[in-house]
């Protein structure tokens, strides 16, 4: 494993060589370390956060200070990986300089390496300054959770004719717009292909097939750790929560009966 701290020009490299990217959500400062060790090229700091570790319902309620506690301790363990923060609803759509605000307390407090925002041509022109005053900003199309209420649910996006043609065309302009990467997410395989084909920066791809230049997955959906849903997308690499569930038991028993703590543990 190269120990080279991972940067953007980085994985543009990777995208000219077809070296596929590999990225997976991160929350906290031993699960970054963990990460950091197996040599993952981007840590994301999810604002998924608010589902798998908050209680919430959906990603609406999770908060600026929220988030910049959680990447706060995830840059502490990751020395290698590029480490980018989710900026919350709410947190860049009131105004620019509400934006440039809280996505410089990412960079300035948290010290994650970029942005992720999510959105098309509404928010080209946030990109834009970010991108200008020294924020790099990773896109994200697609289902963008954050805008769940419009939806109306979690399925697939793109699907139609007009919606397609607004995704490719969201891309393109993200793209000219300065975003170093876009994570499209549940949109069908071919139409992802065909955005990644037409791209000079790098596509990162969760339920949008095997076409895209990397893959992300909610960390705690792979290891089997989140059992609320899987959705289909997600591989489970592991069974984690039935394990733990386990070793809890076997604790609990032991202390009941006795067997622990034995001589071996007492001083």
């Amino acid at each position: 494993m190269d120990n080279q701290k991972v940067t953007i020009n980085t994985l543009l490299e990777m995208k000219s060589r077809g070296e596929k990217i590999t990225m997976l959500t991160c929350y906290d400062f031993l699960m970054a370390v963990l990460l950091d060790s197996t040599g993952i090229d981007i840590i994301l700091v999810g604002d998924s956060v608010g589902n798998v570790l908050l209680g919430y319902e959906n990603t609406i309620p999770v908060t600026m200070e929220e988030m910049l506690h959680h990447c706060k301790t995830v840059t502490r363990g990751s020395k290698r990986a590029l480490v980018v923060g989710d900026m919350p609803f709410m947190s860049y759509q009131i105004s620019m300089e509400e934006a440039v605000k809280n996505a410089g307390r990412f960079l300035k407090e948290a010290n994650v390496n970029a942005v992720k925002l999510e959105g098309g041509e509404e928010i080209i022109d946030i990109i834009k300054k970010l991108v200008g005053i020294g924020i790099p900003v990773m896109g994200h199309l697609g289902l963008t959770p954050q805008s769940i209420n419009v939806f109306g649910g979690y399925g697939i996006r793109g699907s139609s004719g007009e919606e397609s043609s607004k995704i490719i065309n969201d891309a393109k302009k993200l793209e000219k717009a300065g975003v170093f990467a876009i994570v499209l997410e549940k949109i069908p395989s071919k139409l992802a292909e065909q955005i990644t084909a037409s791209l000079k920066i790098p596509t990162i791809g969760i339920g949008a097939g095997k076409y895209c230049d990397g893959q992300v997955l909610v960390t705690h959906d792979m290891l089997g750790l989140f059992e609320k849903f899987t959705p289909k997308f997600s591989k489970r690499y592991a069974e984690m929560a039935k394990e733990m569930r386990q070793c809890f038991k076997s604790y609990i028993d032991e202390v009941k009966n006795q067997k622990f703590p034995s001589e071996e543990h007492s001083y």
